[in-house]
């Protein structure tokens, strides 16, 4: 009798605590899409569908999707931002937005990275923003506010685990944060023992951690606008690669960072193009777990952005080939807009959109051409800390009314230019997935990771 109680406790512990059922994985790769609701992945899978077949495929989040997860804060907001989102996913912590892995009283939250850099396991940060933008500082840092950039980008050197770095592994944007004139980050690290790289042509000659990739002033351009193809599956593969030689194992987050500027943006090629470029990266991640079954990956998002919805104005339709023919994000449409000679200005628009403009509509384009391009001629760019940021600003009321009209064609629809309080999904792979299946918060999805970590 007591055998067969004993087991019953045993098994009603395993069933409350799934992380605990089986073996800890050795490897942790976790992934956030920031600002990835879920009509993201169903606008993706649309995106994407071969209009060949009448089935509509699935995608690679599809196949992964397990839960979804609530991403409120520790105020009375309901709906986070970034960094709060963050601190949850990365320390088990609710905080008040704003806040990078600290408590309402600024005491620092012990990160994930942290845990499992004190417990010997190789670490690391990917991103298409600045590497110490809000997602990816929850993890290395401790500061009050998510605006304090250069203060973000000191503690990557300053704050230490047993006097070690927290992260060996750091990849993505952030230039400027990391190479000033007050602190050259970029030569402590060196200085440390760090493969360094501020170029595409040197990233790809960095061979070994510790390593660090700046790779853009600020953040990359979109994944529509970008040069570099599928910059986050090439940062991740070679992330993966590093880290891989450890007994002890790593844990790693990478960020998909930009789905979330395109949301905010309301810029639905934009989006895609990110959601595009993320999938690669999963990929990417999921073929290691393959190769590696003692890996598990986890995906989610800190929040959603900009309440996605597919139809819109009543209509009962969405159509992705309108967005599939667009070829650059709005600011750079508008650019190639106010660059044209008035009498090109309608083939312009339609090798940039797939669109036929009418005549009210070029009238509305070349009106907005008329407002911003006087304030474009004001501005000396080489003198301006994100030329990128400041054009997109000056070019915004242009950008806006070129998103209208794909938003209008494509029967797309934006309840926000900010965060949503929707619920997020939960993806995963791996032989523990199913501690991530159904409803959670995202402080259960950092509480299951910690668990892993700390068996090690």
């Amino acid at each position: 009798m007591i055998k067969i109680q004993s087991l019953i406790k045993s098994t009603l512990v395993l069933s409350l605590f799934p992380a605990m059922a089986q073996a800890a994985p050795k490897n942790v790769i976790y992934m956030i899409g920031d600002g990835m609701g879920p009509a993201y992945l169903s606008a993706y899978r649309y995106y994407m569908d071969d209009p060949k077949t009448k089935k509509v495929e699935s995608t690679i989040y599809d196949q992964l999707w397990v839960g979804v997860a609530t991403t409120y804060p520790d105020d009375d907001t309901i709906v986070t931002d970034s960094a709060a989102g963050a601190t949850a996913l990365s320390t088990r912590n609710k905080s008040y937005n704003g806040a990078i892995s600290v408590d309402h009283d600024h005491k620092p939250l012990t990160t994930m990275l942290e845990i499992a850099k004190a417990k010997g396991m190789k670490t690391g940060i990917v991103a298409t923003s600045q590497i110490n933008h809000a997602t990816p500082a929850a993890f290395m840092a401790h500061n009050k506010t998510r605006k304090a950039y250069n203060e973000i980008a000191d503690d990557y050197v300053d704050n230490k685990v047993n006097g070690q770095f927290v992260a060996d592994v750091m990849f993505g944007g952030g230039i400027t944060y990391f190479e000033r004139k007050d602190r050259n980050l970029s030569n402590e690290f060196k200085q440390a023992g760090f493969q360094y790289a501020n170029t595409w042509q040197d990233f790809a000659k960095i061979s070994k951690a510790p390593a660090m990739a700046v790779l853009a002033p600020v953040g990359f351009p979109s994944a529509l606008d970008n040069p570099v193809a599928a910059p986050l599956a090439t940062m991740t593969d070679k992330a993966l690669k590093l880290l891989s030689n450890n007994k002890n194992g790593f844990v790693v987050m990478i960020e998909g960072s930009q789905i979330d500027w395109c949301g905010h943006a309301n810029d639905i090629a934009c989006a895609m193009a990110e959601m595009h470029d993320f999938a690669k990266a999963i990929k990417v991640a999921k073929d290691y777990v393959d190769a590696h079954p003692d890996t598990i990956l986890v995906i989610t998002a800190d929040h959603e952005t900009g309440g996605l919805s597919l139809g819109a104005d009543g209509i009962y339709a969405w159509d992705r080939d309108v967005i599939k023919k667009v070829k650059q994000t709005a600011p750079l449409i508008a650019k190639s807009l106010v660059n044209a000679a008035p009498a090109d200005l309608a083939k312009v628009w339609t090798a940039q959109t797939g669109l036929t403009a009418t005549a009210a509509e070029l009238t509305l384009l070349t009106q907005k051409i008329t407002l911003v391009k006087p304030e474009i001629a004001k501005v000396d760019f080489n003198k301006v800390e994100d030329p990128m940021e400041v054009e997109a600003d000056l070019l915004e009321p242009l950008a806006n009314e070129i998103k209208q009209l794909i938003d209008h064609y494509s029967k797309t629809g934006w309840t926000s230019g900010a965060h949503t309080a929707i619920d997020v999904p939960v993806l995963a792979w791996g032989k523990q997935r199913q501690d991530f299946a159904g409803f959670q918060d995202n402080t259960d999805i950092a509480t299951k990771l910690v668990q892993y970590i700390e068996k090690r």
